[in-house]
């Protein structure tokens, strides 16, 4: 008889959850060794030695990257991006009571695309990790959550077998890239330990609705009982709970959201029916729609807006001036590009060896045991990237941004490799082979024996058939493992001097720059990356960019439309809480420097991976040339303004509807140029290009009480003509003459104009750029004067 088999025919361990069967025929016992015990007792030391091991796992990781960054530094923590300052200035800020503040006193912010981790941060802070020493308590959240996502994802791996669980750290730890951005200090390792609890709540949904009525009886499909209505939907709404978690450590968690929502709903339809399936979709996915719900009301309450600033500042859908096709093709690039950029670069050196971590995640949809969670995995995978790529800033910061997506998937490839090396095949043919052993009493004859005979033969035969094509996957898995390996140890090099020299970068550049900045007691700095500056400083700041911001001013629209819109919204600022410092590349902000700003110091860099320029500078601010509310120099004396329209002021632009033609149009621009009324100043003002044959729109005041007069103001490089029309009704022509300096133009309004109306500038002869457009009135005698429009 052939030896029997310690693998069941599921290919897990015989001793895993199985009952130990006993020989009925008596006889003496023999004392249980050693190994016998082990084995009595592994379900109680598995989970404790994984653990150990996970966790040694990742220290050795952590330890790597770590030692890099202060071999570069000096001993000095650090961080290799400057955005993980962004997540150290709003914990500071909430750790002072002030919640979803990127600057104190700036007012509420949607630039943090993470809601949650700040606030795991301003624990740290809170008890003690300050300054620099933040980076420290990001070190630990960062192992932590890691450890907590690969105990999770060892759950997931359970139906290849307990042991398969042992592959999941080096492998999902294996690619340099990824474990640069778990240590990195960003949220991306916080977001994979909420993505576990999250994980591990659907599932738990999932096994309580599968869960056998009797414990010790066989779950067949019969035998198979529905958990309590209570309990499911108390399991259902943790999961929807955690869900909303997900969603507000990163709103891409969407697509995570959405498919444990639902495979949780499949699972509780198979044994409770379509209607309890419908209320388990409901319970896991509603808290998340509630967040999402919740987060673009306060946007708009608070800002003006209902995206976050991230989304309004780095998604091409908000790009104004793209076409449909750009954003199309933009999108298709990114998409593309996110995929090839892993698979040809973070994950091998040279092609095509990258494409071995998709091929082996692949291996768990054609297995029945792995198809369904491996099925959950890929959709997140896919949906994920397919979110990211919309991302404009996806390409940069080692694609961070990819990085979720590559850890499921080493998931997924840490299963197929474990489905290669498992004995299930040659398992199930020496299962099949004992089925057809001679029973005991059955007749013993020549015949019989001859037919028992041959069936051992050919049972031996599969069994050593199945033996060699084990043998054979065996085999195959190792040189896979060897190859892969072999091709990421070069990128893992480079990754962890990398995260070093980063690191270095940062500190060298930008938290000198910020502790500069808080030498020289500045009151408020103007910030073109929002991060070590503010963070190593402790002073007030504005970002130009965005996604910090102030108050209600959409400074991450104004982005979008050009750096015109945004200083047209400075502008706006009190003058005693503008800027009084720039801290900035001069590379990125065109003229901005040489008009508005006198160098005072410039913080160079050497060796630079990571910073935007070799040097960082900055300048005293000085904003003389902005004059917000000021009149046309044509105003005469007995003239008052009815209405203004300060064209690229995205704030005045929006109080009166205007709309200029997009796409690839509008475009914004600036001047700073001699003013006329002889102050002997320069004065800013913003504007829009219009192309000869498009048309904008406003919605403006008429005078009511006498003459009234429409005034365009423009800077004039070349002559042109605009043609001006009220509701349709053609209202006559300005000719704008070429000028060196600000120029102005008017007509006369008709005295029966509705009290508002639709104006309509159209150039008829060349290209303008429209910078201002005043409604003024001449009191008829004896009428008194109106307010001001505002007023």
């Amino acid at each position: 008889m052939p030896r029997p088999s310690n693998t069941s025919p599921d290919g897990t361990d015989g001793t895993e959850g199985t009952e130990s069967t006993a020989s009925p025929v008596a006889g003496p016992t023999t004392p249980p060794g050693r190994l016998d015990r082990l084995v009595a007792a592994w379900p109680r030391v598995d989970p404790v030695l994984f653990a150990a091991y996970a966790g040694a796992c990742v220290l050795y990781a952590a330890v790597a990257f770590y030692s890099a960054m202060h071999q570069q530094t000096g001993g000095m923590w650090s961080a290799p991006l400057d955005d993980v300052f962004i997540h150290f200035d709003y914990a500071r800020a909430t750790a002072r009571g002030y919640p979803f503040e990127w600057s104190e006193g700036n007012g509420f912010s949607s630039g943090n695309t993470s809601l949650s981790y700040p606030f795991v941060l301003a624990l740290g802070y809170f008890v003690g990790f300050r300054d620099v020493l933040l980076m420290q308590w990001a070190a630990i959240v960062a192992c932590t959550s890691t450890l907590g996502f690969l105990l999770v994802g060892a759950r997931l791996l359970e139906p290849v077998g307990r042991w398969a669980k042992y592959l999941l750290p080096p492998v999902a730890l294996s690619i340099g890239a990824l474990d640069w951005s778990l240590f990195s200090g960003m949220e991306n390792a916080f977001h994979l330990g909420v993505w576990a609890l999250a994980t591990l709540a659907a599932l738990s949904v999932a096994r309580a609705a599968d869960a056998p009525r009797d414990p010790s009886a066989r779950a067949t499909e019969r035998e198979r009982a529905a958990a309590p209505p209570k309990r499911l939907a108390h399991l259902g709404w943790a999961a929807g709970l955690a869900g909303a978690l997900l969603y507000v450590t990163r709103p891409e968690s969407v697509v995570c959201v959405a498919a444990l929502s639902v495979y949780a709903a499949i699972a509780v339809r198979r044994s409770h029916g379509a209607r309890a399936a419908i209320a388990t979709l409901l319970r896991t996915s509603v808290p998340g729609a509630i967040a999402c719900l919740a987060q673009a009301v306060a946007n708009r309450v608070f800002t003006g807006e209902w995206a976050a600033s991230g989304a309004i500042a780095k998604l091409a859908l908000n790009n104004p001036y793209m076409t449909s096709a750009e954003k199309w093709d933009t999108y298709e690039f990114l998409a593309t590009y996110v995929v090839a950029r892993n698979t040809n670069h973070h994950f091998s050196d040279a092609l095509p060896w990258g494409w071995l971590v998709p091929a082996l995640a692949l291996v768990p949809l054609a297995s029945r045991r792995t198809r369904g969670i491996a099925a959950l995995l890929w959709v997140q995978v896919v949906g994920w990237l397919a979110l990211v790529a919309l991302n404009g800033q996806v390409r940069w910061q080692n694609e961070r941004y990819t990085m979720p997506a590559v850890a499921w998937l080493l998931v997924l490839a840490a299963m197929g490799l474990a489905l290669l090396v498992a004995r299930a095949a040659w398992a199930a043919a020496d299962t099949s082979e004992r089925r057809q052993e001679r029973p005991e009493g059955a007749p013993a004859g020549p015949r019989a024996r001859r037919v028992a005979l041959g069936r051992l033969a050919a049972a031996a035969r599969s069994d050593a058939a199945a033996r060699g094509l084990w043998c054979a996957r065996v085999a195959l898995a190792l040189a896979l493992a060897a190859i892969f390996w072999a091709h990421q140890l070069p990128r893992m090099r480079d990754q962890i001097w990398f995260f070093g020299r980063a690191s270095r970068n940062i500190r060298d550049q930008h938290i000198v720059a910020g502790k500069i900045l808080a030498q020289l007691d500045v009151h408020r700095v103007l910030v073109g990356d929002a991060g070590a500056l503010l963070y190593a400083s402790d002073r007030p700041g504005l970002d130009l960019i965005g996604l910090g911001g102030y108050h209600d001013l959409p400074f991450a629209r104004a982005g979008v439309h050009g750096l015109g819109a945004s200083l047209e919204l400075i502008e706006r600022i009190p003058a005693d809480d503008r800027p009084d410092t720039l801290a900035i590349y001069p590379g990125w902000w065109g003229d901005l420097p040489a008009i508005f700003g006198k160098r005072i110091a410039a913080i160079p860099v050497v060796g630079n991976v990571i910073c935007g320029g070799a040097e960082k500078v900055i300048y005293q601010a000085d904003w003389s040339p902005l004059a917000y509310g000021e009149a046309p120099a044509s105003m005469r004396a007995d003239e008052r303004i009815v209405d203004e329209l300060d064209v690229a002021d995205l704030v005045s632009e929006r109080d009166h509807g205007y709309a200029f033609p997009r796409p690839q149009a509008g475009f914004v621009s600036f001047s700073v140029l001699r003013d006329r009324r002889g102050s002997g100043g320069d004065r800013f003002d913003a504007g829009r290009v219009i192309p000869g044959g498009r048309t904008e729109t406003a919605r403006l005041r008429a005078p009511r009480d006498g003459q009234g007069r429409l005034v365009i103001r423009t800077a004039a490089p070349r002559a042109a003509v605009v043609r001006a029309a009220a509701d349709g009704r053609e209202l006559g022509d300005l000719a704008l003459h070429k000028s060196g300096g600000w120029t102005e133009a008017s007509l006369d309004l008709p005295k029966d104009l509705p009290e508002t109306f639709t104006l309509t500038l159209t150039p008829v002869d060349g290209d303008w750029v429209d910078h201002h457009v005043w409604i003024l009135e001449r009191p008829a005698r004896g009428v008194g004067a109106r307010p001001l429009a505002g007023q």
